[in-house]
Formats: C-alpha cells, sequence, structure tokens
C-alpha cells in the first residue's frame, strides 16, 4: 500500500451521510453540517437523514433550503441508525459514502484522506481517527485511553498510521458504493436506536459481511483522517461506562451468532490478550508512582472485561434462544435521488 497520496484529479466523488434523531443536538448538527461543507476535498453532497422525527425534519428542511449541497431526508426505514444510513446510501450520488456522527466535527483534510485511501482499487472502506472532546474539558482521571470506544472514538491499541483492519469505525468511516451492491446495507435490529440501550457492533457486522462477499478486499483505517467528538458529560460517568461495555457485550454475541465466533471476535482477542493487560499494568504502575487516577483505570479495565463479557454471555443466551435477531436487507438505490 503506497503511502503517498493520489492527485485530487484521480479521487473519488464523495457523499457525506450524517443521520439526525433530535433537536437536543441542534448546534451539533449546524457545526458537522458546516466542517462537511469547508473540506479541502469537497463533499459532493451531505445528506441529512432524519430519525422518525417531523418536527426536526421540517426545521432542517427550512434551514438548507437555500443549500443545494444539503439535502434532508427522512429515515425510510424502522427507526435506529443502521435504517438511517441505509436510507442515506440508498439516495446518495457519489462514488464513495461517508458517514459522520451528528455530534462530531471533520478536520478540513478529512475526506481528501478518506480519497487518497481509494487510489487503490482493492480499497472498499477507509476510516478514520476519532477524538473525545470532553465536556468536562478534559479526560476523567479513571478513564482508560483502552476504552475509548465506550464513547465512540478511537481508542489505545488500534495501529497507527494508514493500516489494514477488519473493520472500519461506524462514526468516521466511507465506503465505495459497490461495497453495497457486494454485501447489502446496514443490519438493522444491531446497532443504536436514539437514546435507547446504547448497542452497536453494526459496521463490525457489515464489514465482515463485505470482507465474505469480497474475499479480495482491502479496509483501511487511516489516522489522518480526524473527526472530532463530543462527549457529552452524562457519558463522562462510570454507570454510563458499565452500561455501555455490557451493551457491547450484547452486540458482540449478535455478530458472533452471524459470522462465527473467529472472525466475530477475532481483533477482540487481540485487544483482550495484549492491549488490556498492557493498560492494567500502566494504571497500576501509575498507581504506584502517586500519578491521579492510575488505580481507577486499572480497575475500570477490569470491570469494563467483566460487564463486557457478561453482556456477552446473555446475549449468546438470547441468540441461541432466538430472541435476538437482526435483518439485511439490499440498499434499493436511487431513492430520493
Amino acid at each position: 500500500m503506497s503511502g503517498t497520496d493520489a492527485p485530487l484529479t484521480a479521487s473519488p466523488t464523495i457523499s457525506v451521510v450524517i443521520c439526525v434523531y433530535t433537536e437536543d443536538r441542534w448546534e451539533d448538527i449546524l457545526a458537522a453540517v458546516a466542517s462537511v461543507r469547508a473540506q479541502s476535498h469537497p463533499a459532493r453532497e451531505t445528506l441529512l437523514v432524519v430519525d422518525h422525527n417531523e418536527a426536526l425534519r421540517e426545521r432542517l428542511l427550512k434551514e438548507y433550503k437555500e443549500r443545494k449541497d444539503v439535502r434532508v431526508l427522512a429515515n425510510a426505514g424502522p427507526r435506529g441508525l443502521s435504517a438511517g444510513r441505509n436510507t442515506g446510501i440508498a439516495a446518495s450520488r457519489g462514488e464513495v459514502i461517508a458517514f459522520l456522527d451528528d455530534d462530531a466535527v471533520a478536520e478540513r483534510d478529512w475526506l481528501r484522506h478518506f480519497a487518497a485511501g481509494y487510489a487503490d482499487p482493492a480499497v472498499v472502506a477507509v476510516g478514520g481517527r476519532t477524538v473525545p472532546v470532553w465536556a468536562s474539558g478534559r479526560r476523567p482521571a479513571w478513564f482508560p485511553e483502552e476504552f475509548d470506544w465506550v464513547v465512540g472514538c478511537t481508542y489505545r491499541g488500534l495501529p497507527p498510521g494508514r493500516v489494514r483492519v477488519r473493520n472500519v469505525l461506524g462514526g468516521n468511516a466511507s465506503f465505495r458504493r459497490e461495497a453495497f451492491d457486494a454485501a447489502g446495507g446496514f443490519a438493522t435490529g444491531i446497532g443504536r436506536d436514539g437514546d435507547k440501550r446504547p448497542l452497536g457492533c453494526e459496521e463490525t457486522e457489515l464489514c465482515i459481511r463485505l470482507t465474505r462477499a469480497r474475499p479480495d478486499a482491502v479496509l483501511l483505517i487511516d489516522d489522518r483522517a480526524v473527526i472530532h467528538h463530543r462527549v457529552p458529560e452524562t457519558r463522562e460517568h462510570f454507570a454510563y461506562f458499565r452500561t455501555r461495555t455490557y451493551a457491547e457485550g450484547l452486540s458482540k454475541a449478535l455478530v458472533a451468532r452471524s459470522v462465527g465466533a473467529d472472525k466475530g471476535l477475532e481483533s477482540e482477542r487481540r485487544y483482550a490478550t495484549r492491549v488490556l493487560p498492557a493498560g492494567v499494568v500502566r494504571g497500576l504502575r501509575d498507581a504506584v508512582l502517586a500519578r491521579p487516577g492510575g488505580a481507577g483505570r486499572a480497575g475500570a479495565i477490569v470491570a469494563g472485561v467483566l460487564t463486557a463479557a457478561g453482556g456477552y454471555v446473555v446475549g449468546s443466551v438470547r441468540a441461541r434462544r432466538g430472541g435476538a435477531t437482526f435483518s439485511v436487507a439490499p440498499v434499493e438505490r436511487g431513492a430520493h435521488g
């Protein structure tokens, strides 16, 4: 894989999909759209997909009625992030579809680095680096960087640079349109649904399904494609940490049930056997050296592992009994287009 960027003239057109669901994030949504409109590699369009909130949709239509490059759509599927993304994919016109969280802002060269990754025709997905912006102004002393995925951000343990990965992370990711033709869209019934239990892993399941459909497919993360993701004060507390790690275990059980434990837990095994033990040792060392939060970080890592493992066991039992299912449908192209 070449480390040099492709010239912009050879770059694909990119549609950006931002899924939104609540007026509580109004200022965040405006900031997210503004960051896309300021890109050094211009987006072909920004699609705001509103998740079953007519008041928010009407407000956004008024806000962007003069903007030809911003389109506001209603989620055409069941409530939730996966169906919203699928609606955006179906309506988009770009050769590549990028996804940005509604409470994040992208750095100016975000899309340029995504586009450069597609100079290799084997590359079907490119993700980036997501940096937390803590509501309190600083990382809680007890919060381990190894668990930044809990707040939707890039975590310690991911390799730096532009590297090949099993899956990209959904809030800062892009896919060639052909990826969805080959594998279908995001699975519904597995990802987030507004403010309900914070499930996840829908992008992991999609990426594994994609590489099964296209064994030659290459998926990358380029840590120069940076977004800044706001972490609200409610997510800085251990109660949310515990809830989110448990939900991750539930989600991982669904993914493993769908694609098999070998692929479904491939990256997690390395993370659990290498990255997390090193984090515990680092936290305990910091505690011995009287550095703030060292013992708390070590304890949080152990608690996070145990809680996620509990969620995985419960999720596995539910999946075997048929009590937890999700579905994948082909993305109908041209909708709203």
